[in-house]
């Protein structure tokens, strides 16, 4: 069964998913699935469950927070979201207070969700003017908090993941921030570490998958793995008929 993703978050993979999934390796050949860079979990979403151990991280706290506030405790979340609407007001009520001191970790994951919910492009600054059913999404973190029953959520910098969770029968999927956009994320990823996260997978025993935009920089990199292309609307472009964004699947095995 496929699930959509409860947030959305930059650089998610609601468009490629399916061809990211298309290229693991034969499902039963691989006892644990390792999300390093969690974001949305789109990937993680779309099967019912990938391998017998799941693993989401993501070194962003309130997302981490707001993960396993919604599988440990959805109707707490849900009640504490009881009367927000789709409000200007509110929203704003949220961005204030998201960084309060004092606030319990259902508290900061209920407003976390407001920010990603209202905000336009899920900047998490601006009202995004714009119809949402918010009872569905509120309703929707039941489904969402059973699918995470048995996947660990960790927040760890991803050479600490891959050096935890790796053996010879790992799959790790990796969507690091793409080059060059590093900025837009905040999470402190930095330029060098591009560099850092290729050396820390040279030494992997297990497989991985890997996204990454389609540049000469990424292209030289992962120049000795199995590269492949492929492509989707570049969705930030407001035009009728939008362009193809080009991005890459690399691979450490054919």
């Amino acid at each position: 069964m496929v699930m959509e993703s409860f947030i959305s978050w930059i650089g998610g993979k609601k468009a490629l998913r399916r061809k990211i999934v298309e290229e693991f390796p034969e499902k039963g050949t691989y006892s644990r699935y390792v999300e390093v860079f969690g974001g949305a979990g789109w990937v993680l979403f779309f099967l019912e469950k990938h391998a017998r151990m799941e693993v989401y991280n993501d070194i962003n706290g309130n997302l981490v927070n707001l993960f396993r506030c919604v599988k440990y405790h959805s109707d707490a979340v849900r009640q504490e979201l009881q009367y927000i609407l789709m409000s200007r007001e509110q929203f704003f009520d949220a961005v204030e207070q998201a960084e309060t001191r004092g606030m319990t970790d259902i508290q900061r994951a209920a407003r976390f969700f407001i920010l990603i919910k209202e905000s336009f492009g899920t900047d998490l600054r601006s009202f995004g003017v714009r119809p949402r059913n918010f009872e569905k999404a509120k309703e929707y973190l039941d489904e969402v908090a059973r699918r995470l029953d048995r996947v660990v959520i960790e927040r760890l910098d991803f050479q600490h993941v891959l050096k935890t969770y790796d053996r010879e029968d790992a799959l790790f999927y990796l969507d690091p921030p793409y080059y060059e956009t590093e900025k837009y994320y905040g999470d402190r990823f930095a330029p060098e570490d591009h560099e850092r996260l290729k050396t820390a997978l040279d030494s992997v025993r297990g497989r991985f998958v890997l996204s990454y935009n389609d540049c000469e920089y990424i292209r030289n990199l992962y120049r000795d793995y199995t590269v492949i292309e492929v492509d989707r609307p570049h969705n930030l472009v407001k035009k009728e008929v939008k362009p193809r964004y080009r991005e890459l699947i690399i691979k450490n095995y054919i």
